[in-house]
């Protein structure tokens, strides 16, 4: 089954992160760290070959690799950003919301400046509800 609201979730968890902001970007909900840096879209629809629900994030070094040879039925390299490490992740089936709200930390933490780390990690993350 899938989520009926995606976007809302996603964005509950994106947003309580220090400094971020959502506008669209080539067509998909996308999360900034201070409005330049992208870390997170929703292809709530699907985007070119991959017509299904997914999000595509930033990643650590290793983890797209990790994660797509553990789970290719949920994993994927997606394209265009892939090829700098991102990662593709199925949401067209039951979503763990805990995980997706780990993944879009990792992906916040690879991008954003040491500074918003730290006050990310004075606070709390947020909540995967």
């Amino acid at each position: 089954m899938v989520e009926r609201d995606l976007l809302g979730r996603l964005r509950e968890i994106c947003l309580a992160f220090p400094e971020v902001t959502e506008r669209p970007s080539h067509g998909a909900p996308t999360w900034f760290i201070r409005g330049r840096s992208s870390f997170a879209s929703l292809w709530e629809h699907g985007h070119h070959r991959d017509d299904f629900p997914h999000l595509v994030c930033a990643a650590p070094p290793g983890a797209q690799e990790a994660l797509v040879a553990a789970e290719p039925d949920r994993f994927f390299r997606p394209p265009y950003v892939g090829g700098r490490g991102w990662l593709g992740v199925r949401l067209d089936g039951e979503v763990d919301w805990a995980e997706l709200a780990e993944l879009c930390e990792d992906a916040y933490r690879t991008v954003a400046p040491k500074r918003l780390l730290q006050r990310l990690d004075a606070g709390s993350g947020p909540a995967a509800g």
